[in-house]
């Protein structure tokens, strides 16, 4: 295994970010910088004040709601224990927050291949336009000569800032974002995996992003593909010599691995794009 990272032994910080209210963080696993299948995965605490406007990306976001409720109006709400899949190239939100909420997000490149900006290059990039501007509510605001502003979405303005170049949105192969409810999937025995089942989630455009939900009994051997993000919501176990627990992450990389079940666990399984092979 790549990566493991156990929340207990991490430092909930507070995250500089474009959008509106207070944010408070557990930055996880990351991918390569530069690469079209980078990606970051956080886990996220906002409050009440969290403020984000109606928006689109150019890669594609998957969201666990853990605790509380995130609203985004008209696309309907997330409560605890539904999953999220928002597609690049659609536009979701406005979003807001009633009372606290802790979400898992994983952000990454997406078919269109326009990849992702590593969490240094964003936070670099907002330093920097902070000299000629301001972020406010999610939207990034220039003053004018004339006294006036212009006005442009905070992270589109990051990146093309960064990039040098227009931000050219890929068209949305959705209409929408897909919200999942895993207690309603149905979930089936693995025929191979003694004491694996599992709950297919859906399968995500040409890039075939993956999400399952995998339920593990003890001493369950679990093999993981390569280019696959786990977020373990209940249970424990080992990976290789290292071991994992409740809201630990974990990241094959480009090799296959596996994990074995020392306790009853729920997992979820994300199978990442394999954009090299993607036309």
């Amino acid at each position: 295994m790549q990566q493991i990272l156990n929340l207990r032994d991490l430092e909930m910080i507070e995250r500089v970010h474009a959008r509106g209210g207070k944010f408070r963080y557990y930055p996880l696993l990351c991918g390569p910088t530069g690469a079209a299948g980078n990606f970051f995965l956080q886990l996220s605490k906002t409050y009440n004040d969290f403020d984000s406007p109606r928006h689109r990306h150019n890669f594609d976001q998957i969201r666990v709601q853990l605790e509380g409720d995130a609203d985004f109006a008209r696309d309907g709400v997330m409560t605890p224990g539904m999953v999220g899949y928002f597609p690049e190239g659609v536009y979701y939100g406005p979003q807001s927050i009633s009372g606290e909420s802790l979400t898992l997000v994983l952000q990454f490149g997406g078919a269109s291949r326009s990849g992702y900006l590593s969490e240094a290059q964003f936070q670099q990039g907002i330093a920097e336009l902070k000299e000629t501007g301001i972020f406010e509510r999610g939207v990034y605001k220039v003053r004018k000569p004339d006294g006036g502003t212009r006005n442009q979405d905070a992270y589109e303005a990051v990146w093309e800032h960064l990039n040098g170049r227009e931000l050219r949105y890929p068209e949305g192969r959705y209409d929408k974002p897909v919200f999942m409810r895993p207690e309603a999937a149905g979930e089936s025995d693995d025929a191979e995996l003694a004491g694996v089942s599992r709950k297919h989630l859906g399968t995500f455009s040409e890039a075939c992003t993956t999400l399952s939900m995998l339920s593990l009994k003890p001493q369950a051997e679990l093999p993981v593909p390569d280019h696959t993000i786990l977020f373990v919501l209940d249970g424990r176990g080992r990976a290789g010599t290292g071991s994992w627990e409740k809201h630990s992450s974990l990241y094959s990389g480009a090799d296959a691995a596996s994990l074995v079940a020392e306790a009853e666990s729920r997992i979820l399984q994300i199978q990442l794009p394999r954009l090299e092979v993607v036309q």
